[in-house]
């Protein structure tokens, strides 16, 4: 069981956590995360269940696009070209945190958590997971424009179900 977070998960969250970090821990691997919409919630998530804790290597908060430059290399060419919430920019945020990290996974979300401005759509959220070794995965969620909290909540098991499949 989580400690933190444990008062607004649903248990299949808590309990697909558990399962990923013993699978981490099973299997000898670590994960990293590179956040921005979510700014940590996932890298708390994962540091909150005890006995596992050693499986979390390092977590990334990359709000604005100069933090993912400078912190887990996502190219500046490539945020201007595809835009700072994109597949684009959320593969290259995980596939930067292992490159930045000696972390074997990473899971990486970049999205509007809240009402968005100029035409974005709130609650659009692109994920990555990246595994050495392996090609790594997208999804995008279309949560909707349900609130900060409601949008981040959610990402939480999309990227723990991410990180469970990299696992397998």
């Amino acid at each position: 069981m989580t400690e933190t977070l444990s008062s607004v998960l649903p248990d299949r969250v808590e309990r697909a956590t558990r399962d990923v970090l013993q699978a981490a821990c099973a299997q000898s691997l670590t994960l990293a995360t590179a956040e921005s919409c979510t700014g940590g919630l996932i890298a708390s998530l994962l540091t909150d269940v005890e006995g596992c804790s050693h499986a979390f290597a390092v977590g990334f908060v990359v709000y604005t696009e100069e933090a993912k430059i400078a912190l887990v290399g996502v190219p500046a060419d490539l945020i201007e070209a595809e835009g700072v919430v994109s597949k684009a920019v959320a593969v290259a945020m995980a596939e930067g945190a292992l490159a930045h990290s000696r972390a074997d996974i990473a899971i990486s979300t970049t999205g509007f958590a809240g009402a968005a401005g100029d035409g974005d759509e709130a609650g659009l959220v692109h994920f990555a997971c990246a595994r050495r070794g392996r090609t790594t995965m997208h999804r995008v969620e279309h949560f909707g424009d349900i609130g900060r909290g409601a949008v981040r909540l959610a990402c939480l098991e999309t990227a723990i179900a991410m990180m469970g499949e990299m696992l397998r």
